[in-house]
């Protein structure tokens, strides 16, 4: 497993947990599909080096930024 991996890993479960907690709506949702990107991602980063995954992450912080504010 590389760095990423775990790093991406450990994202979706934060976002996932945190869509738990939000109330049904649009903001649940967005947060959903949040931890849905950093699964994909987590699971890209385990076949790929971990340099290409930097502006991976930045894009998939920018969403979930949107979502808590």
């Amino acid at each position: 497993m590389s760095d990423a991996y775990d790093y991406f890993r450990a994202h979706a479960i934060a976002a996932l947990c945190k869509a738990r907690a939000l109330p049904p709506g649009r903001p649940k949702l967005k947060q959903r599909t949040v931890a849905r990107v950093y699964h994909l991602l987590s699971k890209e980063a385990a076949l790929t080096p971990n340099v290409h995954h930097l502006d991976d992450f930045r894009h998939a912080r920018r969403p979930e930024q949107q979502v808590r504010h």
